[in-house]
């Protein structure tokens, strides 16, 4: 788990890894971790989960602002979304140690959709990485005029990364801020301040790569999605938009178990 102030490995870890590996990084193993909490930790820990929750949460907020923070002042693509990963992943933890229903729903929920979003956002940096050999970001600008549908596509992750309604992260960090808002209602509204700043370097992020005028002083070839991207990347896309409009069901599937899980707790 990349928890402040223990995170540095992972932006590391993203940047030497190729495309893959940063997928399979992002999508499964970061997973491992809030898996083991859940299933491990907390029941088996109880009493020491209730003494070390400030702490927990303390390292959880710092995390977030600090990670929002830090994310606006990265010039490598990757380290931004590895970032962001942080980030979201604090949210994770503050959901998983909530101990309701709607804090672990929505953790468990948060953590498919990072699943899918943080892997779809690494695999558009590969794709214009393996087109122009780097992911220095003031060397993109303006690829909506030669990159349409790559620029869609990552429209649709962007809004999802800043936790818009209607796409899968909405829905898990909102059930998280209202299961923290139960416990503590100065940690929720710190997490909820630092959606504020997932929107801001979200949204300068897309504004710099997409918008503004095309740099052609560095590129003469330009090429959008080829079929197998086009494929890989609105599969992406459509997860993230079918979980955001129908999580009832998903979240279903999700609270079942808990609340034999939390009763036998």
């Amino acid at each position: 788990m990349p928890l402040f102030p223990f995170h540095i490995w992972l932006p590391e870890a993203h940047v030497e890894a190729p495309t893959v590996g940063s997928v399979i990084l992002a999508g499964v193993l970061l997973k491992l971790g809030t898996y083991g909490l859940l299933r491990f930790v907390i029941p088996i820990f109880c009493d020491a989960t209730y003494f070390f929750l400030p702490l927990v949460y303390t390292l959880c907020l710092l995390g977030i602002v600090y990670t929002c923070c830090s994310t606006i002042r990265q010039v490598d693509l990757k380290k931004v979304i590895a970032y962001a990963s942080v980030s979201h992943m604090s949210f994770v933890i503050l959901g998983l140690f909530t101990s309701n229903i709607q804090g672990i729903g929505g953790s468990v929920f948060l953590m498919l959709s990072h699943g899918v979003v943080s892997s779809g956002l690494f695999f558009c940096i590969g794709c214009i990485y393996d087109r122009y050999k780097t992911r220095i970001l003031r060397y993109y600008s303006g690829l909506v005029s030669t990159m349409p549908i790559f620029s869609l596509c990552l429209f649709i992750l962007i809004l999802s990364n800043i936790s818009f309604p209607g796409t899968s992260s909405f829905i898990g960090e909102f059930l998280i801020l209202i299961g923290l808002f139960e416990n503590n209602h100065f940690a929720a509204l710190l997490a909820t301040f630092s959606i504020i700043l997932t929107a801001v370097y979200s949204i300068w992020l897309y504004n710099r790569i997409i918008f503004n005028r095309l740099l052609i002083n560095y590129y003469s070839n330009f090429s959008d999605f080829s079929k197998k991207e086009f494929v890989v990347g609105f599969i992406f896309c459509f997860i993230t938009v079918l979980f955001g409009l129908k999580g009832s069901y998903i979240i279903s599937l999700i609270e079942a178990p808990l609340y034999v899980y939390l009763n036998f707790k």
